[in-house]
């Protein structure tokens, strides 16, 4: 009986995780607007305060990326850093208020981490999601 108990509890625990990352990939999808065709890869991470969640990609040159970067139901909420794979710092958007988009022109093809975590003003925890498209 305690298993069970225990099973429902995770269950519904990742269930409304999951519900919680469908609303933020939404919102987030806003960004993505129609110049830009999504690469078809929604990066998601279930952060706490003190967490950093970490992703990896490649941007192909001659090409123009948007990376947006949400927590949440409203913008700012979240900081993300762009990095090479020598993790040389590209971009970082708590230089500019938490801006949930950003465009990149990259000259040649650069793989890249970024790495995004929850500002301490939005709360203890949530549901970091990054999308990324490139310029039709």
């Amino acid at each position: 009986m305690k298993n069970l108990i225990l099973a429902t509890i995770t269950f519904l625990a990742s269930t409304a995780a999951f519900a919680q990352c469908e609303i933020t990939a939404d919102v987030c999808q806003a960004h993505i607007t129609d110049a830009y065709l999504s690469d078809g890869q929604h990066y998601r991470a279930l952060l706490l305060s003190d967490q950093v969640a970490e992703f990896n990609a490649t941007m192909y040159g001659g090409t123009t990326y948007r990376l947006a970067a949400c927590s949440g139901t409203q913008d700012g909420n979240l900081r993300f850093r762009v990095f090479d794979k020598e993790r040389h710092l590209i971009f970082k958007n708590d230089e500019f208020q938490n801006a949930p988009h950003w465009d990149f022109k990259v000259e040649s093809t650069i793989d890249v981490i970024i790495e995004a975590e929850l500002d301490p003003i939005a709360g203890a925890s949530g549901c970091a999601v990054m999308l990324m498209g490139f310029r039709r």
